[in-house]
C-alpha cells in the first residue's frame, strides 16, 4: 500500500512510541488521526508536527475501553475523512501486576485498554477500512508474549491476547484488510532508569544497545507497504528474544 494520501488512525498516538508512528506515517503523506485519553498537550502538539508535515491532522480525545466512545470517534472521522485506510493499535497502560494479587482494579483496566480497547477500536473501524479497495491495520505488542516478565501478570496476558487478536482479524478481514503486529524490544526507557538498569537492559540484546521509537514506527510503515504480509509479527528487539542462545553457548 502507498501510504501517500491515506488516512491513519493511531490510538495512543500522543506521546513516546504511539507519538513516533504518528510523525513516521504523516512523514510518509498520511492524514494522521491523533486518539488520546489524557494527554491532550501532547496530542496538540503532535498534531501541530505533522501538520507542519503538508497533511492533515486530527486529535481526539477517547478512552479506548469506553465502547460509547470509541463509537462516537468512528463516527467523528468518518464525518471528517470519509475513509480511514491505516489503523494502528498502539494505546495501553504500562503497569505492574504481581501475582497472586488483591488488586482487581489494574487487572481490569490493562486489559480493558489493550484487549477490549483494540478489539473496540478495530470493530468500530472496520466498516470504514472494508470500504476501501486495501486496507490494514497494525497491532503493538511486545516480547512478553514469548517470554513472561515477574510483577507484570495483567500485561503479558494482555499482550499476548492482542497477538491472538491480531491472527483472528487476519482471518476475518481477508482478503482487504491485512492485519499483522509490531513487537519492541527496549526502545524508549522510563525516566526512573538509572544509567545501570539501562545498561543492563542493553545487555539482552545481541546489539547491544538500546533501539528507538523510530524503529518501530518504520516497522509499522514497512508493514503498511508490505500487500503481502498479514498475520504476522515483526521483532524490533535487537535480537534480545533470541541473545539467551548466544550467552548458552559462550
Amino acid at each position: 500500500m502507498d501510504i501517500q494520501s491515506k488516512v491513519a488512525l493511531v490510538t495512543g498516538g500522543a506521546h513516546r512510541v504511539g507519538r513516533s508512528i504518528t510523525l513516521e506515517l504523516a512523514r510518509a503523506g498520511a492524514s494522521v488521526v491523533i486518539l488520546y485519553n489524557a494527554s491532550a498537550d501532547a496530542a496538540a502538539e503532535t498534531a501541530q508536527e505533522a501538520s507542519t508535515l503538508g497533511v492533515e491532522a486530527m486529535a481526539v480525545q477517547c478512552d479506548v475501553a469506553d465502547l460509547n466512545a470509541v463509537q462516537r470517534t468512528a463516527q467523528e472521522v468518518r464525518n471528517r475523512f470519509g475513509r480511514l485506510d491505516v489503523l494502528v493499535n498502539a494505546a495501553d497502560w504500562f503497569g505492574q501486576h504481581p501475582f497472586p494479587t488483591k488488586n482487581y482494579d489494574a487487572w481490569r483496566r490493562i486489559l480493558d485498554i489493550t484487549v477490549h480497547g483494540s478489539f473496540y477500536v478495530s470493530n468500530e473501524f472496520a466498516p470504514l477500512l472494508l470500504e476501501q479497495p486495501e486496507a490494514t491495520i497494525v497491532n503493538i505488542v511486545d516480547l512478553s508474549v514469548w517470554r513472561p516478565w515477574p510483577n507484570f501478570t495483567a500485561h503479558a496476558v494482555a499482550k499476548s491476547g492482542l497477538l491472538a487478536l491480531t491472527r483472528q482479524m487476519a482471518l476475518e478481514l481477508a482478503p482487504t484488510v491485512r492485519v499483522n503486529a509490531v513487537a519492541p524490544g527496549p526502545v524508549m526507557p522510563l525516566p526512573t532508569y538509572s544509567e545501570e538498569r539501562l545498561q543492563r537492559s542493553a545487555n539482552r540484546t545481541l546489539l547491544k544497545r538500546w533501539g528507538a521509537p523510530e524503529d518501530v514506527a518504520q516497522a509499522v510503515a514497512f508493514l503498511v507497504r508490505s500487500s503481502f504480509m498479514t498475520g504476522e509479527v515483526v521483532r524490533v528487539d535487537g535480537g534480545e528474544l533470541i541473545a539467551s542462545r548466544a550467552h548458552s553457548a559462550r
